[in-house]
């Protein structure tokens, strides 16, 4: 790939103030040469997906990337562990059947 080593490398400098029991946080260029923040449980069980999220190039040279990074971790980790619900009130398939609509 090659793209931007830089951006990978500034990426993953900010990533090294990050520490968490439970996640694993890196980054990689994507297939289509995107930076992109990668969030993973560190012991995932197998039906759990990996979270990639695109850090885009003018946040990258905004000088406060920091903050806008941070945002992007925390806003992304709400949305990773919203997406592993396996089923809500509202999901079709819910055991316990979904919301009926009040007449």
């Amino acid at each position: 790939m090659g793209g931007n080593p830089e951006a990978l490398a500034a990426v993953r400098k900010e990533l090294e103030k990050y520490a968490h029991p439970l996640l694993r946080f890196d980054v990689r260029e994507s297939p289509g040469g995107r930076i992109e923040l990668v969030i993973d449980l560190r012991n995932k069980p197998a039906n759990i997906h990996t979270y990639y999220l695109e850090v885009h190039p003018r946040d990258l040279a905004h000088p406060q990337f920091r903050w806008i990074l941070q945002r992007m971790i925390f806003e992304g980790l709400h949305d990773y562990f919203v997406e592993m619900f396996e089923y809500t009130p509202q999901s079709l398939d819910n055991p316990a059947g979904p919301y009926e609509l009040e007449r």
